[in-house]
């Protein structure tokens, strides 16, 4: 994927709450991304060739709205909004979840119809967002993941592969990989990482198009 120029700001805080209120405030009304354990945060050490490989064999489409995902060194799981065309109810949001399968899975949702079962992957569409991003968190534990949350729509996986190939573009430019919040929009993003060790500073890394 190209990605044009770039600038980056970066910014540390000592303090949660300012660092907090400085993602928000630069966040504005762009959709963003939360840490379900914010004192865990979601490793990122992964995120970018899952990306790339879910895309690559069209697990995951570019228009799709990203509202809950976990990354792990050997496995992954996601629940994405995506626009149903045609059908007898016409053109709909539907809410798709997709996760390893494993040889003991949570059992199956009622709210939701298994859409396949494959070698490595399983997935279930769903009517509503809460059924999914409850199955969503009955699978994972929650460990890890990021929510989709205090925005109106959930960010477009377009703008995360985008973006957090800039943000990871320079060897050693983002030391920290614990997330604690983001932000993903068509001219830019923002993150916000935890400390690296106990007692060190929370780290903001923004990137954008250059003007």
């Amino acid at each position: 994927m190209t990605v044009p120029a770039t600038s980056r700001i970066v910014r540390t805080f000592e303090d949660r709450a300012e660092a907090l209120a400085h993602f928000f405030v630069r966040a504005g009304e762009a959709p963003r991304v939360i840490a379900f354990d914010d004192t865990v945060g979601c490793p990122l050490d992964q995120a970018l060739a899952a990306l790339e490989w879910t895309a690559a064999i069209g697990i995951l489409a570019e228009d799709d709205l990203v509202h809950a995902a976990q990354v792990g060194t050997d496995a992954a799981a996601v629940v994405v909004e995506r626009h149903e065309r045609g059908g007898e109810q016409g053109d709909q949001r539907v809410y798709v979840y997709f996760g390893p399968r494993m040889d003991a899975p949570p059992a199956d949702p009622y709210e939701g119809t298994l859409l396949y079962d494959e070698p490595g992957v399983r997935a279930y569409i769903f009517a509503q967002r809460v059924h999914a991003v409850a199955h969503f968190l009955r699978a994972t534990q929650g460990m890890g993941a990021v929510l989709s949350l205090l925005g109106r729509r959930a960010p477009e996986l377009r703008h995360i592969r985008r973006w957090m190939q800039a943000l990871f573009a320079e060897p050693g430019a983002t030391p920290a990989t614990q997330l604690l919040a983001g932000w993903f929009a068509t001219g830019g993003a923002g993150c916000l990482f935890l400390p690296t060790q106990p007692g060190g500073p929370y780290t903001y890394h923004e990137v954008a198009i250059d003007s």
